[in-house]
């Protein structure tokens, strides 16, 4: 049975009573293109499951979205019975259209529906963490989250989720979110590029909520991926390793949860998060966000 890795980079940290490795796994990618249908390698993507768990990862992020459901299933099908430090992160709000779209699906017949097909897909009596989210495919948008965020707080009180956090949110959703029900988490577009959540990460980490970013390599300019291909070089490791190793360093309630569905990429990911960075590179990765 995995035991939480004191090893793994970053540590752990705490949401609400669970607690989990800091570096988790996205199990977004192993879907087929587009995050649609079964992934070409059946086996493969239940090997990469399985040396996550090896690792001592106990953090994976997923979705009945994805697939859509693909990924509940190869979860269940890799790792059920779960050994009990491993905590699943899921999400609703979004389902799939025949086309490979995300339409919204964010009223209460649909959060408990996505909620109750979550909870068979992964076998499951209860979910961990269910994040909601909001916005649209271009980012947050503005507007009022407490309809369908009070759903999921009626779904907690009947025992059916342990924990809530948002995803896709602004400051001000999150705000509005916290003031209804406690949330462990954040889940948002941020790297070393897009800092639009800088102050929202410190108040998240002054109140002991997570951040976990999403993209950690997306959203990069030609001009700023030269200077992170730069460091990278000099430090003779990859881009996705600086840019992992900066986000744990950037602050302590930040959790990771890149995806892959190669198990040599995995362990490289793992393996170049816990990289050094010297404060001389810390500044100098710093300014490709300002």
């Amino acid at each position: 049975m995995s035991t939480l890795s004191t090893s793994l980079p970053g540590g752990a940290w705490t949401l609400g009573d669970l607690t989990v490795t800091r570096f988790g796994y996205g199990a977004m990618q192993l879907a087929g293109p587009g995050v649609m249908g079964p992934p070409a390698d059946h086996d493969g993507a239940l090997a990469v499951l399985r040396a996550a768990v090896d690792l001592g990862i106990t953090h994976i992020d997923t979705s009945n979205a994805y697939g859509p459901s693909i990924t509940n299933q190869l979860i269940r099908e890799a790792l059920h019975p779960y050994p009990e430090s491993l905590h699943i992160v899921t999400k609703v709000g979004a389902t799939r259209d025949p086309q490979g779209g995300w339409p919204l699906a964010r009223d209460p017949e649909s959060l408990r529906r996505s909620v109750h097909e979550n909870l068979e897909a992964l076998g499951l009596e209860v979910l961990d963490l269910v994040n909601l989210r909001i916005g649209n495919a271009q980012g947050p948008q503005p507007g009022s989250l407490a309809e369908p965020f009070e759903t999921l707080v009626e779904l907690q009180r009947q025992g059916l989720i342990r924990h809530l956090g948002v995803s896709n949110a602004t400051a001000q959703q999150v705000a509005e979110a916290q003031a209804i029900a406690p949330i462990v988490c954040v889940q948002n577009l941020y790297n070393l590029a897009y800092r639009q959540d800088d102050e929202l990460i410190d108040t998240l980490a002054a109140a002991g909520v997570a951040y976990v970013p999403f993209f950690p390599l997306g959203g990069f300019n030609p001009l700023q991926s030269s200077a992170l291909s730069t460091v990278a070089a000099r430090l003779d490791t990859t881009p996705m390793s600086v840019a992992l190793a900066w986000l744990l360093r950037r602050s302590p309630n930040i959790l990771l949860i890149p995806g892959t569905s190669s198990t040599a990429h995995l362990r490289e990911n793992v393996a170049g998060a816990g990289l050094t960075l010297s404060d001389e590179e810390l500044a100098e990765l710093d300014r490709i966000g300002r």
